[in-house]
Parts: structure tokens; C-alpha cells; sequence
């Protein structure tokens, strides 16, 4: 077995031992069964296709920290899809995401502390958020709301608006708040699963919360449209740049043609941001947090 493959691989079993446990434990009918399973495996795939186009060959500290959070999320997956044949243990459902919340912060720390940063660790810690909340939005929507899934579906809508829509296939420029609001609907939910509110109070969080995103994604789209020239310009004029800088390496890259310098490090745009290692490049658009 090849050394990208066991990270991804370890992953699966781990996940599959977790479904068993829940199975002994709680109980897991035929639909959590499948929903775990597929999720493991799908996860382990497209882990593994990542680790093989970036070229890593093991998974970062970090990165583990983000699997460990995966296989939580595969078990709250699997309790969410069992739920809509028999009772939920909201209980532990509850715990399994608070600690998939809490080791949200823990991959980066872990990341920044070892040096390991990484556009395949940013992209998978933002892939198993955006999945969580979807999950979460599926399971509370029967007793909220069918609304409510627009919180979870606004980023794959955002991504398949990008397939569509080329102005939208560019990296952003990091912003802590958009980190906040990813947070706010992780704890939000978590909030409306367990039911610690009242019904009312329920909803009115929740609007609040799906605002604050509607906010955020329309300030990063309202970006990508107002520098879309700026950007296809960029991209345009880059290997003159580039070879020119090539020609004079004791100077600096021309100011005419401002965050060339970020093409060498394989951005689609050219637009360097100052926290580069810890922000997901959004190659095709599909990096957005």
C-alpha cells in the first residue's frame, strides 16, 4: 500500500469501528449502516485523490486532527440518516458535533504550530465543516423548517455557481469574519438540534444566522465582481511579467503589474493575500470558507 493511501485508508477503519460501536451502543439501523459507510468511503477517495494532486505523501499532524474530525462527523451522519426511521440519541449526537466543533480550532493551531500549512489541509477542513452543517440542516429541517437548508446548501451553490459563472473562479483575500460565520452556523445548529431553546427562539437564531451568511457570501461574490477585470488582466499580462522578473532577479517584480508574484506559487489569479498559508486558494472557485 502506497504511503498516500494510509492515511485515508486508516480513516475508513476507524470510521467503520466507530459505526460498530454506535451499532452496540445507541443502535444503527440499515439507513445509518449506509449513510456511514458511504460517507467513509467517499471521504477516504477523495482524501486520497487529494493527497495524490498535491503530492503529499502522508498526512500532516494537522491533517490528522481534521481526519479525526471526519470520522466524528461520519458518526453524526450516520445517527442524522437513522433518525428519520427512529428516535434520535440527541444526546450524543450533540457531543460528537461539540467535539467535531472544538478540534475545528485545533487543526489550524496544530498547523500554524508545526509549520505543516497546507492548501490540501485548508481545503479539507473546510470541506468537513461545509458537510457538517449540511447534515445538521438536514436533521433539524423536519422540525424548523425546510429553510433552514439554505444554510447548509449556500456554499455548493456558491461552488456550482463558479462551473457556471467564470468571474467567480478566483481566490479571495483572507478574512477572519468569514472564519466567524462558518463557526456561528456549527454552533447554531448544534444549538437547534438539541433543542436547547425554545421553538421560537429556535427560529429567530437561526435567521439570524443564515443573514450573517447570506452576508458573508455576498460580500465575497460582490468582490469577485467588482475585480474580475483586475484579475483577467492579471492573468493576461502575467509571463511577461514574470519573464522579465526572470531577466532581472535583484529587483523587484515591476509595481505596473501589482501580486504577479503570487503566480509562482500556482494561484489562478495572481492576487497574492498576505496569509497565504493559511488561507484556501480558490482554485476553480471551490475554496470558499
Amino acid at each position: 500500500m502506497s504511503t498516500v493511501r494510509t492515511g485515508p485508508v486508516i480513516g475508513l477503519l476507524v470510521q467503520i469501528v466507530l459505526l460498530a460501536v454506535l451499532a452496540e451502543t445507541v443502535g444503527l439501523g440499515a439507513a445509518g449502516w449506509v449513510a456511514g459507510l458511504a460517507y467513509g468511503m467517499l471521504l477516504c477517495a477523495l482524501l486520497s485523490r487529494g493527497m495524490s494532486r498535491s503530492g503529499a505523501g502522508a498526512l500532516s499532524p494537522a491533517d490528522r486532527v481534521t481526519l479525526s474530525r471526519a470520522v466524528l462527523v461520519g458518526g453524526v451522519t450516520a445517527l442524522a440518516a437513522d433518525s428519520f426511521g427512529r428516535s434520535a440519541p440527541i444526546t450524543l449526537m450533540v457531543v460528537l458535533t461539540s467535539v467535531a466543533l472544538a478540534l475545528d480550532a485545533v487543526d489550524g493551531y496544530t498547523a500554524r504550530r508545526t509549520g505543516t500549512t497546507s492548501e490540501l489541509g485548508a481545503r479539507f477542513d473546510m470541506e468537513i465543516d461545509s458537510f457538517l452543517v449540511l447534515v445538521l440542516c438536514l436533521y433539524v429541517a423536519p422540525s424548523v423548517g425546510g429553510w433552514v437548508l439554505a444554510i447548509g446548501a449556500m456554499r455548493y451553490v456558491f461552488v456550482a455557481a463558479s462551473w457556471v459563472l467564470g468571474w467567480m473562479r478566483g481566490s479571495l483575500p483572507p478574512r477572519y469574519w468569514r472564519k466567524v460565520v462558518a463557526a456561528i452556523q456549527g454552533v447554531v445548529l448544534t444549538v437547534a438540534m438539541g433543542d436547547a431553546l425554545p421553538g421560537p427562539l429556535t427560529t429567530v437564531v437561526l435567521v439570524a444566522s443564515l443573514a450573517l451568511l447570506v452576508e458573508s457570501f455576498g460580500r465575497d461574490v460582490a468582490w469577485l465582481w467588482t475585480t474580475r477585470h483586475l484579475r483577467r488582466t492579471a492573468l493576461s499580462s502575467a509571463p511577461a511579467v514574470l519573464a522579465h522578473a526572470s531577466d532581472q532577479p535583484s529587483h523587484r517584480v515591476p509595481s505596473a503589474a501589482p501580486g504577479l508574484a503570487g503566480l509562482g506559487s500556482g494561484r489562478v489569479d495572481g492576487l497574492p493575500w498576505p496569509e497565504r498559508p493559511t488561507v484556501a486558494v480558490a482554485r476553480r472557485g471551490i475554496a470558499r470558507v
